[in-house]
């Protein structure tokens, strides 16, 4: 099964994060798919980059993000209050 998650980067208590595509079963800092974004929580403010378009991809997929990926793309509007993914802006 493949998951959407945090990885953890950054020096001892200056953490930063990056947003991978992983199959469940491998560690969390091990080997990943596609990284689609990144989290940088001590800045102020907080950074969030997400590829909007990848997320979307791997949740059509059927990826399942975990708890704290599933809030932060709430933030960015990839997905909705019930956890289903948002279709993505037509630009004109």
């Amino acid at each position: 099964m493949v998951t959407i998650r945090l990885r953890r980067t950054g020096k001892k208590k200056q953490p930063s994060y990056r947003l991978v595509v992983a199959d469940s079963r491998s560690p969390r800092d091990g080997k990943f798919i596609e990284i689609i974004g990144h989290y940088i929580p001590i800045r102020d403010p907080k950074v969030l980059v997400v590829k909007e378009d990848r997320a979307r991809y791997w949740l059509g997929v059927g990826a399942t993000p975990s708890d704290t990926v599933a809030r932060l793309l709430k933030q960015v509007n990839v997905l909705d209050e019930n956890g289903k993914a948002t279709p993505a802006p037509v630009e004109a």
